[in-house]
């Protein structure tokens, strides 16, 4: 998961270092009262838990370089071997009692366990985390104060590439069931845990492939499904600088285009009027000049909902404006709200269908004409704007017939939104104000780029699939280890991510469905 995959944060009106508000904006009181949708009084538990074991397990865990790559001939499959070998012995309940399966296609290192309940006509739920890991550049190993591949333990924190995306998870849930089942514990309903091989690549392989045996095996509905995406931390959310854990409910799509050329080549001696590479850059221009229309996903609206009684107070009827208002209305508020939004790349992604020019390929020599030239297109749809839509607007922008257009992805489209008032998102709630206090504010967010669980949520049995990586972290500059140098994570605030685990497996019990 990368860092685009979580920021889609926005305050706008928040307040300068010096108090002074950066947007002002005239507001109206709102017609609906805007009040605060935090849950209160919860209280406490810690969880009993081995740590110096479970972290000697995290660490290690690191060392298998299960990374994936984006050219996936790539593959590293006696790493992936090696990591299923360590879980087994690591957790010898889990592998004893929970059927466990390795699926996946055309490459087979995907987990999926069965952790079958007593009661089978409950709804089952699902725990998603991902085993594989991003590349370390070569040329950012200086920067490293540990190496990435050792799982050094050291001043407080596990180091290591994986160990806060996304091995702390896998780990924290199987340190839960290995748990629970020393305690002879079994659930209600089934529970599934799903362990992904190539998130990092878009999870087409893995994810998917297990969400459609899921399907296939007949399954209706999920009562809850989890994944990870962005983790607890203090200021995370501009203009709030209390600690925040931001629940994502919906993800937008994904989608690539190879736009290309192809003509004759030649002599650079004797240039045609028009290059094909003149041609297709006069093509992506157009394209990026006919930006999709901005609009209020209705996760933002939830957002603002739970997130503006926290924010400005003097912007809130802003706020108000855009959490109460209709899919199929425009008030000047929310016109606003647009309009601050988009001077942001960031804030921008979460108002439309975003178009970006990835990649550019043509020419081998100097003094050669290429054949053809070709680009890469990726697009993060919004709901609605399926492949076919996304391709007729390039076709319409463009207006060459001479340019090819072709999908060379897995394409996904917009998720299902998940329900921010539901039982199930208050049983989340609830789990992470019993493991981390009260003194935080929780809240629903839109996801703008995505993780493996958009294999599940895109389908009907598991519209409430929610996304959060239960760790805390220290402050936002601890953030910037996902993907990037210096990945590590806090050793107590480790046994708080099993303690969650633990603990939500428990309150899954109260779920009558």
């Amino acid at each position: 998961m990368g860092v685009a995959s979580i920021f889609l944060l926005v305050g706008c009106g928040k307040k300068s270092e010096k108090g002074n508000h950066e947007t002002q904006v005239e507001v109206t009181t709102p017609t609906e009262e805007f009040t605060s949708m935090q849950m209160p009084g919860v209280e406490q538990i810690e969880v009993d838990v081995d740590l110096d074991a479970a972290v000697e397990r995290l660490s290690k865990a690191v060392t298998y370089k299960t990374i994936s790559n984006q050219d996936r001939d790539d593959f590293d499959t006696e790493a992936f071997l090696g990591y299923h070998k360590f879980l087994e012995s690591s957790y010898p309940l889990v592998h004893k009692t929970i059927k466990k399966e390795v699926l996946g296609e055309p490459r087979p290192y995907s987990l999926l366990y069965t952790w079958e309940g007593k009661d089978p006509t409950l709804q089952p739920a699902l725990f998603y985390a991902h085993m594989d890991v991003v590349p370390v550049p070569e040329e950012s190993r200086d920067q490293w104060k540990e190496d990435p591949f050792k799982g050094v333990i050291k001043d407080g924190y596990i180091w290591g590439r994986g160990v806060l995306d996304d091995k702390n998870q896998v780990h924290a849930i199987l340190e839960a069931a290995e748990m629970k089942l020393k305690e002879g514990w079994q659930p209600s309903r089934t529970l599934y845990f799903v362990f992904g091989q190539d998130e990092e690549v878009g999870g087409s392989e893995g994810a998917k492939y297990i969400a459609d045996v899921l399907e296939k095996r007949g399954i209706e509905r999920f009562a809850y499904v989890m994944d990870e995406s962005a983790p607890i931390t203090p200021g995370i959310f501009p203009g709030i600088k209390d600690n925040t854990a931001l629940i994502g409910i919906a993800q937008k799509g994904f989608i690539s285009l190879e736009i290309a050329m192809n003509g004759e080549g030649g002599h650079s001696s004797q240039p045609p009027e028009e290059s094909n590479i003149g041609i297709l850059a006069e093509a992506i221009t157009k394209l990026e000049d006919a930006q999709f229309p901005y609009k209020i996903h209705p996760a933002v609206r939830h957002q603002y909902r739970y997130m503006g009684p926290e924010l400005e107070e003097s912007l809130q009827p802003l706020y108000a404006a855009v959490a109460f208002g209709k899919d199929d209305e425009m008030t000047d508020l929310e016109q606003k709200f647009i309009d601050e939004m988009a001077t942001n790349q960031v804030t921008r992604a979460m108002l439309h269908t975003t178009i970006a020019v990835s990649m550019f390929n043509a020419g081998i020599k100097d003094n050669v004409l290429p054949p053809s030239a070709t680009a890469v297109v990726n697009f993060r749809p919004m709901p609605g704007d399926t492949p076919e839509v996304i391709i007729e607007h390039v076709k319409k922008a463009i207006e060459d017939d001479r340019i090819t257009i072709r999908d060379i992805s897995a394409s996904t489209p917009a998720t299902n939104i998940a329900d921010p008032n539901s039982d199930a998102y208050k049983v989340l709630e609830k789990t992470i104000r019993q493991i981390w206090g009260n003194d935080l504010i929780v809240a629903p967010f839109f996801v703008i780029g995505g993780s493996d669980s958009k294999h599940f949520q895109a389908r009907d049995f598991a519209p409430d699939t929610y996304t959060i990586t239960a760790i805390q972290l220290e402050n936002t500059e601890e953030f910037k280890g996902f993907h990037g140098v210096n990945e590590r994570i806090l050793v107590d605030e480790y046994a708080k991510s099993i303690g969650f685990f633990y603990q939500i497996f428990n309150n899954l019990e109260t779920l009558k469905k």
